[in-house]
């Protein structure tokens, strides 16, 4: 009995999943910038601001770095 209760509930899961992924693929796209990072340094007495760009990278958890436009 548990196991079929189990079973049941576990395909209304995946059908739910599977009508979200059609409708809303929008929703689920990442842009390629993931995080731009802004470094205003004011020790020189003069301030110099850095741009730090993100991208996505082929390995989870890493990214491409682009300094002042260079990577």
């Amino acid at each position: 009995m548990k196991l079929k209760n189990y079973l049941k509930s576990y395909n209304k899961v995946n059908v739910a999943s599977a009508q979200c992924e059609q409708s809303d693929t929008a929703v689920q796209r990442i842009p390629e910038l993931r995080r731009v990072i802004e470094i205003t340094d004011s020790y020189s007495g003069k301030a110099i601001t850095h741009k730090l760009e993100l991208f996505k990278a082929n390995q989870t958890d890493c990214y491409e770095v682009f300094v002042d436009g260079k990577l």
